[in-house]
């Protein structure tokens, strides 16, 4: 097959290598995922968009589902990648809060696509299973910061599910608002937590007791 050049000579038409392709696939995929959602995007329009033929699709990946677990795959090791280099800094607990937080906020800024391909598609699970690995690397930090305040450790993994929870939902929230600048937003995030986990109690009580 050839295309037309400028001056009306038909040229040939590069062909990519597989590799290629299955790049340019998963570029796509990530696009109308992103866009569409796993379940309103279709076969057909992923192999439109590329310009081949369904058969190409499911020779790189087996279908839909196999493009989709792919394009998460990358996302997940991304941003848990990032959030990863934070926590393992080993800076001041406060800063790590802070720096963590902004983590997300950058990659929701550079891969606004990738955010929300992991935080609205529950098809996988692949965000829920995100939030709980992040969760368990803040709880090793929650864990030597009680210690050192003297805070019974039981419940370091509650008080880690909290804290990503909180970071979580705000990203979501910060996904379409973007406002104020994500420096900002990472500072009242910490501004939150520090200053509750800063004062925690020894054995919290309920302010009430549950009626009977």
């Amino acid at each position: 097959m050839s295309e037309q050049r400028g001056d009306g000579e038909p040229r040939a038409r590069v062909r990519m290598t597989g590799r290629e392709r299955r790049e340019q696939l998963v570029q796509i995929g990530r696009a109308l995922f992103a866009e569409k959602g796993f379940d309103a995007t279709s076969i057909e329009e992923i192999a439109a968009r590329a310009k081949v033929s369904k058969p190409v699709v499911y020779e790189h990946f087996g279908g839909k589902e196999g493009l989709y677990a792919v394009v998460v795959d990358r996302e997940m090791s991304d941003l848990l990648n990032r959030l990863t280099a934070v926590l393992s800094a080993g800076q001041h607990p406060r800063e790590l809060a802070e720096q963590a937080a902004l983590a997300l906020l950058i990659y929701i800024e550079e891969e606004a696509d990738g955010f929300r391909i992991l935080s609205r598609d529950s098809t996988s699970g692949a965000y829920s299973s995100l939030l709980n690995d992040i969760a368990t690397q803040v709880e090793y930090v929650l864990v030597r910061e009680f210690g050192q305040r003297g805070v019974s450790t039981q419940h370091a993994a509650m008080y880690a599910q909290m804290l990503v929870g909180m970071v979580a939902v705000t990203g979501r929230w910060w996904l379409e608002e973007r406002k104020p600048k994500r420096e900002e937003v990472a500072a009242h995030l910490v501004n939150l937590a520090w200053n509750g986990l800063a004062h925690l109690q020894r054995t919290p009580a309920p302010l009430s007791r549950p009626r009977d």
